[in-house]
């Protein structure tokens, strides 16, 4: 459909942006409530976290990175070289008879 001007008509209705920007606050709202009861559950108690904890941190970190890039670049690898294609059924030909049955009969 095209408007009087020429110019292709928007596919989204006139409500379209209203749902964007109400999505959008909804999930900067649920970013803010996660940082807030994130500070709170870091800040709300006395125990001191040694320093063989923070290593075992930044170990888990690390190796979950490792991990996850890892596997992203065998997905990518697959799906360059076609390994990601559907499966093809490749019948065989079929066989003549051999020679010595059609010369016995």
């Amino acid at each position: 459909m095209n408007d009087t001007d020429g110019q292709p008509a928007s596919s989204t209705p006139q409500g379209g942006k209203l749902t964007r920007w109400l999505v959008v606050g909804g999930l900067c709202a649920m970013l803010v409530a996660a940082s807030v009861l994130g500070y709170l559950g870091w800040t709300s108690t006395d125990t001191s976290v040694p320093a063989s904890g923070y290593v075992a941190l930044v170990l888990g970190v690390v190796f979950s990175l490792v991990v996850g890039v890892g596997l992203m670049a065998l997905v990518f690898y697959s799906s360059r070289k076609g390994y990601d294609e559907p499966a093809v059924l490749i019948e065989e030909p079929e066989s003549e008879p051999d020679d010595g049955q059609a010369r016995s009969r």
